[in-house]
């Protein structure tokens, strides 16, 4: 779990699970908007167990590329911070839950998903060596 500085920390709310049923990253962000003090988290985004929730670059590569928007965006009303600026009314407004997860046909995902594209050893030392040669 993560709440980088960025989302100000209450406004994003980062997770990774080893998915284990249909709609659990839904369940995960459910209970953590029941929790005192994460109920307050603007913005969740469910991850699947291998991805770095500290590295906002993979946790945004793997999430754009793992959503379908009208599926995988839940939008919910409750409380909020009172500090919360943005929202319609004092400590009460909306929240966004994305499942960021790799989805499975247990879910109605019937296509294969792809794997994913993974340099080799030789190819990466190919790569640092032309960065290196062009000063970078």
């Amino acid at each position: 779990m993560h709440m980088p500085a960025e989302g100000i920390f209450h406004n994003l709310l980062i997770v990774s699970i080893r998915k284990s049923y249909p709609g659990q990253a839904r369940k995960v962000m459910n209970a953590i908007w029941g929790l005192p003090g994460a109920m307050f988290s603007k913005c969740i985004v469910v991850v699947d167990h291998d991805v770095d929730v500290h590295n906002l670059r993979e946790v945004a590569w793997k999430a754009l590329n793992h959503i379908d928007p009208e599926r995988d965006i839940q939008f919910t009303l409750g409380p909020v911070d009172q500090l919360e600026h943005a929202s319609r009314l004092p400590n009460f407004g909306s929240k966004m839950g994305v499942d960021a997860t790799t989805k499975r046909p247990s879910e109605g995902f019937t296509r294969p998903w792809p794997d994913e594209i993974v340099m080799d050893d030789q190819t990466k030392k190919k790569v640092t060596e032309k960065w290196k040669s062009l000063g970078l």
